[in-house]
């Protein structure tokens, strides 16, 4: 017998007792056929066992079902655990790349303008080194070309040079 038949002897069981005759000054007692009664009893008790082993194992059932629920979301709860603290990590390790990206900029932009500078200065005396050689030189010249102005305005005979070491 399954679980409906179960109901169904029950709800007989029901039916008789509440069509039953009531005992005179009885007050809530009632008259109900012994033989028919024992039979329903010992039907019911007869399909108890299947019922209540059904009703085990569709507990049991359950109970599994959610213990596999339970296992499965502590997994997934442990993964995403696992996961936050990987991106937690990633995000520390990026933060931590980020600064000291920008602390090696910063090093390179303050060398940099260091050896701009130093170029600069290097250029600029270079600059100043060649201007004064070629003022030096410029001097030079106009000091050679004046001394030879002076010496080609010296007066000149007016014939022919005889001897070239007149000159």
């Amino acid at each position: 017998m399954d679980n409906n038949d179960v109901m169904e002897l029950l709800d007989d069981l029901f039916n008789m007792i509440s069509e039953a005759w009531n005992v005179p000054l009885g007050g809530d007692k009632c008259i109900i056929e012994r033989e028919k009664a024992l039979k329903l009893i010992s039907d019911i008790k007869a399909a108890l066992p299947s019922s209540v082993a059904e009703a085990k194992r569709l507990v049991a059932a359950r109970d599994e079902f959610i213990g596999n629920a339970k296992r499965e979301a502590e997994a997934m709860r442990k993964s995403a655990e696992d996961r936050a603290r990987q991106l937690v990590d990633e995000q520390e390790i990026t933060r931590a790349a980020r600064a000291r990206a920008a602390e090696m900029i910063s090093t390179a932009e303050t060398k940099s303008a260091e050896l701009r500078k130093l170029a600069s200065d290097y250029v600029d005396d270079l600059m100043r080194q060649t201007e004064n050689s070629l003022m030096a030189s410029l001097d030079a010249i106009k000091s050679t070309r004046s001394s030879f102005r002076g010496s080609s305005k010296a007066p000149r005979r007016s014939g022919p040079v005889a001897n070239p070491e007149e000159l």
